[in-house]
């Protein structure tokens, strides 16, 4: 291991890599006194996971445990690995994080690695090894999507993201943009992070406590490539910025973010669609993405790139043709107003209107903390060993607001929030 990869980078500013570090465990996670912490990151992003295991413990954590995987090692697989290896997956692991969250040890996730890292890989191989791991995730994913535990997600330039993101850079400009990018979309920035993040919460508050005074019980996307309604399960709420998880802690699960959501109907969704950016899924680049639904169902698929895995995902099981979020994101968003591609969804999705292949989650219900699967299931809500983010908005979407009566309501006009 190369000392880089141990510490940031001369081009990453120390105090505001600190700041995020305190915003993921401050109001991220909201960490409690004696909460334990699982942690999972690429291994170019210890420096940060070295300073969140600092702030954790500083908010009273019991146990940090920190898992890190390496792009070389994963590269390893594939160029070496015998055929049978895709097959397989680290159920054992899952179970583990499983059982950790079923005992209220919050979750962290750190990304940052190569988002093309397996573009150049037999497309095959990456499909049966994602699909490996979507199964063995599942018992895991379930608490999450399940929101049954406080868990944030937070990001780390790395140097091969840095370099997919500029690439007419040297890397060390390139990481020294991502990180101002990551840090600023974060709202680290500045002097007073943590109150940022309050006033960021209130604002979303107000969009989500609009629509959900509206019980819209469909919205209609209108634009270049698209004409889709999506109807709205029963009995949805919309979620965004902070959301207290079932366990009691308010936490806000992404940052960034700048979305309000909440759950399609698995069988309500009509019309057809396209992405308005790339889809990064699992190292592969996902490009000009055109779907049509049926019944809730897509029933035609095509992409300008990555088609083939595209239609893998769309066959991983019943539900991943099937809507579980809905999200919108003005054009004007901090991150639209940047003009990076991040590549990462984390990013991307915040920076537009978007909707999602899979699993729902029980959040995004009236009362969905005590919702049973079954009673998710009859109100609409999917079920999925997947959960993918694509972008569908921009400057030309409009969205209306269809009431129970089929009048409208504008929502969006030409990406902005009407």
């Amino acid at each position: 291991m190369t000392s880089h990869h141990l510490v940031p980078s001369a081009t990453v500013d120390p105090a505001k890599l600190d700041r995020l570090a305190e915003v993921a465990v401050r109001v991220g996670l909201n960490l409690q006194p004696g909460q334990d912490l699982l942690l999972t990151a690429p291994v170019a992003a210890l420096p940060l996971v070295r300073r969140i295991a600092e702030h954790a413990y500083r908010a009273g954590a019991g146990l940090v445990t920190p898992f890190l995987a390496d792009e070389e090692v994963a590269l390893a697989r594939y160029r070496h690995a015998p055929d049978a290896s895709f097959d397989r997956a680290a159920g054992w692991l899952y179970e583990g994080m499983a059982r950790a969250f079923s005992q209220n040890t919050a979750r962290l996730a750190i990304v940052g690695d190569n988002p093309m890292l397996l573009s150049g890989e037999d497309p095959q191989k990456v499909a049966r090894a994602n699909k490996a791991n979507s199964l063995a995730y599942k018992p895991a994913l379930e608490k999450i999507a399940g929101f049954d535990i406080n868990w944030n997600i937070v990001a780390y330039p790395g140097a091969s993201w840095a370099r997919q993101v500029f690439p007419d850079d040297a890397e060390a400009a390139a990481v020294g943009k991502l990180a101002e990018a990551i840090f600023s979309a974060s709202r680290v920035d500045g002097d007073d992070p943590v109150a940022a993040w309050a006033d960021h919460n209130r604002a979303l508050a107000v969009r989500r406590d609009w629509l959900n005074g509206e019980r819209f019980s469909a919205l209609r996307f209108t634009g270049p490539g698209t004409d889709l309604t999506v109807g709205l399960a029963d009995g949805h709420e919309w979620q965004g910025g902070a959301s207290t998880a079932k366990n009691g802690v308010v936490c806000n699960a992404n940052i960034p973010t700048e979305e309000v959501f909440t759950t399609p109907h698995a069988l309500r969704v009509e019309g057809h669609v396209s992405s308005t950016k790339p889809l990064s899924y699992q190292g592969t680049l996902i490009d000009g993405i055109a779907v049509r639904f049926e019944a809730g169902r897509i029933v035609e698929a095509r992409a300008a790139r990555g088609e083939e895995v595209l239609a893998k995902v769309l066959d991983t099981d019943e539900g991943a043709r099937r809507l579980g979020e809905v999200a919108l994101v003005p054009h004007s968003s901090p991150i639209s107003k940047s003009g990076i591609l991040f590549y990462n969804t984390l990013f991307d999705e915040n920076a537009s209107c978007h909707i999602a292949l899979g699993q729902c989650y029980a959040k995004c219900f009236v009362g969905g903390d005590r919702l049973a699967p079954d009673r998710i299931a009859a109100q609409g809500g999917n079920s999925s060993l997947i959960h993918i983010d694509w972008m569908i908005g921009s400057g030309e979407i409009d969205i209306d607001g269809v009431r129970p009566d089929g009048s409208r309501v504008p929502v969006f006009r030409k990406g902005e929030w009407a």
